[in-house]
């Protein structure tokens, strides 16, 4: 190596050895940054805090914009002032970081970090009067931070690529919290519960909206998710044949015959697989005949019909042989080992009220909250948005059942409609090339939940709602969060 060489590769070692590329976002200079980003904008920006803007500036702050040109400090902080401030309780303009948008690149002289640069893209909300946030635009940013007297101040400021955003942009809309509430409260939905399973995990658990008027749902708020309730009936019965207990196609005349069938010797024909695949010839429930009164609407085992009545007539048939309730077998069985600790059948002293999600009807009027006292098989069930999720994924894994127990569960029991199956307490999406998904909604008076596993992927969806059309959010986060077999199964439905 000759020494203009050597000199070269000095020169190399000297520029190159410390240059980093953008850091992680555990690094405690990441951290930094972002906090300082957060205490610019959402506490000062986004409330007019123009004096705590005005303290994070560098003296030499710069301003570039690509609409509107160049500004210094001073021009900046009073066209700030005059103008998104003028009148704050009229119209408000918010920024909101894209989630996992940030880059931040540390700036190095002498081996010590003197400043970092922040690129990101933004969203920007607008607010006029007692009217909802809307998503109204985004754009890309670029900011120089610098340490001045050991205080990180904002040096430069470029916002560019700027353009309008609707929240009907799926990538966006459902990836940022802000944007998310807005889309909401366009829709009139008071409350969302949301469950994402990636990997074969609950990955994500969020609660949007308020638990009543003023107050704010926590995550581990409490739905009536309604027919959601008949999955967990099912899998208490597919356990239960799992531990030689019970048997699938065992007639249930053995152990219980309700009074209103006793004179119809059809009722031979019941068995636990005829209930779980909605095949008992029953109406959905008896008070919807004209007298009241259960009845055979075709003979069992012969073609579809959802059916509570069905579940109702399994858990009377499972209480009588094992004597222990249905709320005790799910506890046992379900509740305890999966640690859905939240979960319940019934209203008893350990359910905490002040955690309960009030329904409404489409105009906005709360529905009084029921609390049933005794289990029931096919409805009523109280949740959480974690325990569901997780119960899922157990569902979706054969958690503690047999795998010919999980197979018949799988089977095809019975067809619906083109590609939609009902198999043993869930509905089966035919996806074609072997895939398949699993799924159940609910719906009540001031509740509309669904869930839908993919076990192909390891993905899955829980929604849950409280209002009487909460259904019409599904299709968009299902498209959204299960993609192309998301995409597929509204195909289905919609056909």
């Amino acid at each position: 190596m000759t020494k203009y060489t050597q000199f070269i590769f000095s020169l190399y070692i000297l520029f190159f050895s410390t240059a980093q590329a953008q850091i992680k976002s555990t690094d405690p200079l990441y951290r930094t940054i972002m906090s300082k980003d957060s205490l610019f904008f959402s506490g000062g920006y986004n409330t007019c805090n123009i004096a705590k803007m005005e303290s994070m500036l560098s003296d030499t702050f710069e301003f570039y914009h690509d609409k509107s040109g160049f500004e210094n400090k001073e021009k900046f902080i009073i066209d700030f002032k005059n103008g998104l401030c003028k009148s704050p309780e009229t119209f408000q303009l918010k920024r909101v970081l894209v989630k996992n948008s940030t880059e931040i690149f540390p700036m190095y002289k002498d081996g010590k970090i003197y400043a970092a640069i922040q690129n990101g893209d933004h969203l920007f909300y607008e607010r006029t009067g007692n009217q909802a946030e809307k998503l109204v635009g985004e754009a890309k940013f670029t900011h120089l931070w610098m340490l001045e007297n050991a205080e990180w101040k904002l040096k430069n400021s470029l916002s560019f690529n700027h353009h309008p955003k609707q929240t009907t942009d799926l990538e966006t809309m459902f990836d940022n919290d802000q944007s998310m509430q807005s889309w909401l409260k366009e829709n009139h939905i008071p409350t969302l519960g949301l469950g994402i399973i990636e990997g074969g995990k609950l990955q994500t658990i969020k609660v949007f909206g308020e638990l009543r008027k003023g107050v704010s749902a926590p995550l581990n708020a409490r739905f009536n998710v309604a027919s959601l309730t008949k999955p967990v009936t099912a899998m208490v019965a597919l356990r239960l044949v799992s531990l030689g207990k019970w048997n699938l196609d065992e007639p249930l005349d053995a152990y219980w015959t309700d009074p209103d069938l006793i004179n119809d010797p059809r009722h031979q024909k019941l068995t636990t697989r005829i209930i779980l695949s909605h095949q008992t010839g029953f109406p959905n429930w008896r008070w919807m005949n004209a007298d009241k009164k259960l009845n055979f609407q075709f003979d069992p085992g012969t073609k579809y019909q959802y059916s509570g009545e069905g579940f109702e007539y399994l858990r009377k048939a499972l209480e009588k042989k094992l004597g222990k309730s249905l709320d005790q077998l799910a506890t046992e069985l379900i509740f305890k080992p999966l640690k859905m600790n939240s979960t319940n059948y019934i209203w008893d002293q350990d359910l905490d009220e002040s955690v309960f999600v009030t329904g409404y009807n489409e105009k906005g009027e709360a529905y009084p909250i029921e609390k049933i006292k005794t289990a029931n098989a096919a409805d009523d069930l109280h949740t959480t948005v974690e325990d569901y999720g997780n119960f899922m994924v157990s569902v979706m894994k054969g958690k503690n059942l047999k795998p010919e127990v999980f197979r018949e569960m799988i089977k095809k029991q019975v067809k619906v409609k083109e590609n939609k199956y009902f198999g043993l307490g869930l509905e089966i999406y035919d996806l074609g090339n072997g895939e398949y998904a699993l799924s159940h909604g609910g719906a009540d008076q001031g509740t509309r939940c669904i869930a839908i596993i993919v076990p192909g992927s390891g993905k899955g969806i829980v929604i849950f709602t409280n209002v009487d059309d909460g259904y019409k959010v599904y299709e968009k986060l299902v498209l959204h969060y299960l993609g192309k077999e998301g995409q597929k199964i509204v195909d289905i439905e919609t056909r």
